[in-house]
C-alpha cells in the first residue's frame, strides 16, 4: 500500500462521513454548500452527534456529560488529541461562535442524561433551545449573515426542526424510556399521566391522545418553519439554498405524520429521494427569487451578537 493509502482521513472527512452516516437529509443539504462551509458544518454537525452518542451510548449518561464538558474546555483551550474535537475548537475559533453555544449544548444532554421529563411547553421550549436552537446559531455563524436580526429565525428554525424529530420518534423513545411531549399538552389531549409505562409496549389507548398531541407539536413547529424564512435572506445565496431546502425536507416529515392522523404507532415517517430532490429543487426557485433583495443587501459577516434562550420566542 502507498503512503497516502495509509494516510488518515482528515478531520473534515471524518466529520462529512458521519454526517452522511446519521442524517441524510442534512448530507443532502450539506451538498449546496461550498466546499469549506460544507466541511465547516460537517464538523459542527460532528461535535453535536457526539455529544447525543455519548449520552445515549456512553455508558453512565451523568458522567458522558462531565466528560464532555471538560473535552470541550480542554478543545477550546487548544489541548485534545482528537482531531474531530480539534477542528471543532478551530471552527468556534475562526468563525467566533460563543462558547455559550456549545455549552448550551451540552445542558440540553444534561436534561437527556437525568430523564427530564416536561411539565410545560416552555419547559421543552428550554430543552428544544438547547439541543437545536444553538445549533442554529452556530450555523449562522459558519455561514455568516447580513443582519444580527437573522439569528433569533436561525434559533426558531432548529426548534422547529427539533419539535418534528419529537414528533417523528415518540414511539421510539417510549421503548427507549423517554417522553418529551409535555404533560399540559398530554392533559388538553385527554392522557393526563401518561408515562408511568415509558419502556413497555405504548399502551393502546394512548395512541389516539398522542395524536393530538402530536398535530399539536407539528403545528407548532410549522409555525416555527414560518417564522424562520425571515432569515433566510440573510444568508449568502448557497447557505440560503441549504437551509431552505433542509426546512423544507424537515417540513415534510411533519407532512407525512399528518397525512396518516399523527399516529405514532405507524413507523418512523420518512421523505424518498425523488421528493427531497423535488423540495431541493423548490428551494432553489425560492433562493432565485430573493436574488435581488439579496444583490442589495450588506455583505455577510459573522455575527455580533450573542443570543439567550429567553430571546426566541416559541411560536
Amino acid at each position: 500500500m502507498t503512503e497516502l493509502a495509509l494516510a488518515p482521513a482528515s478531520p473534515a472527512a471524518l466529520a462529512r462521513a458521519t454526517i452522511a452516516h446519521h442524517s441524510k437529509s442534512f448530507a443532502l443539504a450539506s451538498r449546496l454548500l461550498d466546499p469549506r462551509t460544507r466541511d465547516q458544518t460537517a464538523i459542527v454537525y460532528a461535535f453535536c452527534r457526539r455529544a447525543d452518542d455519548a449520552v445515549d451510548l456512553g455508558g453512565e449518561p451523568a458522567t458522558a456529560v462531565a466528560r464532555l464538558r471538560q473535552e470541550l474546555a480542554d478543545a477550546c483551550r487548544g489541548v485534545t488529541d482528537d482531531r474531530v474535537l480539534g477542528a471543532f475548537a478551530d471552527v468556534v475559533r475562526e468563525r467566533r461562535i460563543p462558547r455559550r453555544y456549545p455549552e448550551e449544548l451540552l445542558a440540553g444532554m444534561a436534561m437527556d442524561a437525568a430523564g427530564t421529563r416536561y411539565a410545560t411547553l416552555e419547559e421543552l421550549r428550554l430543552y428544544c433551545h438547547r439541543v437545536a436552537g444553538v445549533v442554529g446559531l452556530m450555523m449562522c455563524h459558519v455561514f455568516g449573515v447580513r443582519d444580527d436580526a437573522a439569528l433569533v429565525p436561525g434559533a426558531q428554525l432548529g426548534i422547529a426542526m427539533q419539535l418534528t424529530n419529537i414528533c417523528r420518534d415518540v414511539a421510539e423513545d417510549w421503548e427507549r424510556g423517554r417522553l418529551y411531549v409535555p404533560d399540559d399538552v398530554l392533559a388538553r389531549h385527554g392522557a393526563s399521566g401518561l408515562g408511568s409505562d415509558l419502556g413497555r409496549p405504548l399502551p393502546r389507548s394512548a395512541v389516539r391522545p398522542l395524536a393530538g398531541a402530536v398535530g399539536e407539536l407539528l403545528a407548532l413547529a410549522d409555525r416555527g418553519y414560518r417564522a424562520a424564512r425571515r432569515g433566510m435572506p440573510a444568508l449568502p445565496w448557497r447557505a440560503g439554498l441549504a437551509v431552505r431546502a433542509a426546512a423544507s425536507i424537515y417540513a415534510a416529515i411533519g407532512a407525512r405524520l399528518r397525512a396518516r392522523g399523527c399516529d405514532v404507532t405507524a413507523g418512523r415517517a420518512v421523505v424518498g429521494r425523488a421528493q427531497k430532490l423535488a423540495l431541493v429543487a423548490g428551494a432553489a426557485g425560492r433562493t432565485l427569487a430573493a436574488a435581488p433583495r439579496r444583490a442589495l443587501a450588506p455583505r455577510a459577516q459573522i455575527p455580533t451578537r450573542t443570543v439567550e434562550a429567553g430571546d426566541v420566542p416559541f411560536h
